[in-house]
């Protein structure tokens, strides 16, 4: 396939900046009625009606609230895709912004209105560049991010399917792009690498079995309650011999509950946990020595231990290329000192891990900490108090846009 002369991007960030005011004030929408899951009526309405008058056919997926929209060039040229997530968290919002979430158990406490937000930008960004585009540009624009699966949905409902261009042409889908905005950088830095990028997350829940009895006597029964806390005491240190270093994984148990009250010995004890890895080889390999040291320590004592394994998202793993082509479009568009090349990943995940699987290409880290707070101390992602710069979005805009021209028509094809 013949590719077009690469397409200047110089400007790209002035004109980001132009659409600042209109993109600050749809994330601040965004953000004051944040949805939960893959239902997001609301928030789907808002970015359709941004989206209103480009030159784009958008498709509305019926599953979940995703929306698919896609923009086809003025020359021949391959598909690209870019992600942008629109879900929040089911948590309190304790940022004092005037702008804060007006729903009770809900907050936009990762960024996912200003990606929404930014990728409508980059849509009126590569819009005004239509005539020049070699190829097509697939926004998805996707729902249940936080842990609900969207992504796999979409993809499941035909995401991919694109088809020909409308005068025929073959446009394969031959590389996707997603930005992930973090206080954890200094506003306006792009972070990535090769390879793995975010990890796996499955759960674990492990019931230990004993035998009920009166806490004064309890020779007589069987309690679970101790071989509970050393099952997750042997988990940590399964984790540090079992486990290489340098392929790393992460057992956290978050909650054990067991028992009613201080004079009765319960029949059974629960723990529940969360287990990361960032290679599929180790996740599984940690599956089953969790069952093996749970299994065994719960028949040492006499009990019994039930074990129910959750897979949740896969590993985020960037293709080679595709993060090369991140690094070398931040550097061209932000400079050298504004990117990062991560020397590991991170054991947060991401259901861009299900397209990366299918197609390759890369996340980055988008840096927003504001300019009066230090990345080793602003509220994380996540955090009832997170507060993003908006001043980053330009380089959003900007990097959505950019990742776009130079994947389609890259310098030196």
């Amino acid at each position: 396939m013949a590719y077009a002369p690469a397409m200047d991007v110089d400007t790209l960030r002035e004109e980001a900046r132009e659409l600042l005011d209109d993109t600050v004030a749809l994330r601040r929408r965004l953000h004051r009625w944040p949805e939960l899951g893959n239902d997001l009526p609301v928030t789907r309405e808002q970015v359709l009606e941004s989206l209103d008058g480009l030159p784009l056919t958008v498709t509305r997926h019926e599953t979940t609230s995703g929306l698919a929209a896609v923009l086809d060039g003025g020359r021949p040229g391959p598909t690209v895709l870019l992600r942008g997530d629109m879900d929040a968290l089911p948590m309190p919002e304790d940022t004092g912004e005037p702008f804060a979430s007006a729903v009770d158990g809900a907050m936009h406490a990762c960024g996912h209105d200003a990606h929404t937000a930014m990728l409508v930008g980059a849509a009126r960004l590569l819009s005004s560049r239509r005539a020049e585009l070699p190829g097509r540009v697939l926004f998805m624009f996707q729902p249940g991010e936080e842990g609900h699966g969207g992504a796999d949905l979409m993809l499941a409902e035909g995401l991919l399917d694109v088809g020909d261009r409308a005068d025929g042409s073959s446009s394969p889908i031959t590389g996707a792009y997603a930005l992930h905005i973090t206080t954890m950088l200094p506003t306006g830095t792009i972070a990535t690498r090769r390879g793995p990028l975010m990890a796996s997350a499955d759960t674990v829940t492990i019931v230990v079995t004993g035998r009920g009895g009166h806490a004064s006597a309890p020779h007589q029964a069987l309690d679970p309650i101790p071989v509970a806390c050393e099952i997750v005491l042997a988990l940590q240190t399964m984790i540090t011999r079992r486990v290489s270093v340098f392929d790393p994984a992460v057992i956290t148990v978050g909650r054990i509950s067991a028992g009613t009250t201080n004079n009765v010995i319960p029949e059974t004890a629960t723990i529940e946990a969360t287990i990361r890895a960032v290679s599929a080889s180790t996740r599984r390999a940690v599956h089953d020595s969790i069952r093996r040291v749970a299994d065994g320590i719960a028949v040492a004592h006499g009990a019994a231990a039930e074990l129910l394994f959750t897979d949740g998202y896969p590993v985020t793993v960037n293709a080679d290329a595709g993060a090369d082509h991140a690094v070398a479009v931040s550097r061209e568009l932000l400079g050298e000192a504004q990117t990062v090349v991560m020397p590991n990943p991170i054991m947060g995940a991401e259901d861009f891990s299900y397209v990366l699987e299918r197609l390759p290409g890369a996340m980055s880290f988008l840096g927003a900490t504001p300019l009066d707070r230090d990345p080793l101390t602003a509220a994380p992602n996540h955090s009832n108090r997170v507060v993003f710069d908006e001043q980053a979005m330009v380089d959003g805009m900007a990097m959505y846009a950019g990742l776009a021209i130079r994947h389609l028509s890259p310098a030196g094809r």
